[in-house]
């Protein structure tokens, strides 16, 4: 077996405010060891208070980029976030196919802004349960999208067993249905595999420094999948590593602002 070199090739859009998207997903991977080489998808025009432009990079492009990532520098672990149009979930599925059958997927069903724009169209989102969920490593959802996934409710812990299961059921190997948009003063976070569940908790920080949470959690996890850590381990550090990020945020921008990346670097100060 191949000794893991921590590479994540990361297949996301990208953030111009720098809290979410590929900008997240690189600082993550670097401040937890990892070297991330990156697919970018989209170029969005947002700040904290929102989205306001979207622009597809063309599909070709996408794959391109994996392509010539994956014949030279090689990966341990993708990771896939912002996927806008079902063409462009099924070119990607198709690559990773054909040049990396065996790599771990880390599946981020990125849907909605934490702003509330929509960042999917419904084609895309039977794509990514069709091509993307099955033979996943992990996938990521938060409440909201895993009940699209799933259709099933996700408003208490039960129902975020449930949808973990269903997923399971359409052929993912990992699941981590994240209780965030769940009411209550302590969030639950469940982690489902073929061979366990997994139930993280933790009390919820009030705060407004919630901009690109998913992305660096899944993106965290990402990097220590590549690193050879195993998948419950990961889980537990990558959610220790966002919680510390999101309590360090500075505070930057007037809406959901981004959270503190760098903060492991803080603390060596």
């Amino acid at each position: 077996m191949t000794t893991p070199q921590a590479r994540v090739l990361i297949i996301a859009g990208s953030d111009s405010g720098g809290g979410a998207g590929i900008q997240a997903d690189i600082k993550a991977v670097t401040m937890l060891g990892g070297f991330a080489t990156t697919a970018i998808t989209a170029i969005t025009v947002q700040n904290t208070l929102g989205v306001s432009g979207v622009w597809p990079v063309p599909i070709n492009a996408v794959t391109d980029q994996m392509k010539a990532v994956l014949a030279d520098i090689g990966a341990d672990t993708v990771k896939t976030g912002m996927l806008g149009t079902a063409p462009l979930v099924e070119a990607v599925a198709e690559t990773l196919s054909e040049h990396a059958p065996g790599l771990a997927r880390v599946i981020d069903p990125v849907m909605v802004a934490t702003s509330g724009h929509r960042l999917v169209d419904e084609k895309a989102v039977g794509a990514i349960r069709a091509e993307l969920v099955p033979r996943a490593r992990l996938v990521t959802p938060n409440a909201p999208e895993a009940e699209v996934l799933t259709g099933k409710a996700v408003e208490t812990l039960d129902g975020q067993r449930r949808a973990a299961d269903r997923l399971l059921e359409l052929g993912a190997h990992g699941v981590l249905v994240k209780g965030g948009h769940i009411p209550g003063a302590r969030i639950h976070d469940v982690l489902q595999t073929t061979t366990g569940e997994w139930i993280f908790e933790a009390p919820r920080i009030e705060t407004r420094a919630t901009h690109g949470t998913g992305c660096t959690l899944a993106s965290a996890i990402a990097a220590l999948l590549a690193q050879g850590v195993s998948l419950p381990e990961a889980v537990e550090r990558g959610r220790e590593y966002l919680f510390g990020a999101i309590q360090n945020a500075k505070g930057f921008g007037k809406g959901h602002g981004p959270v503190h990346h760098g903060w492991l670097l803080d603390k060596d100060d």
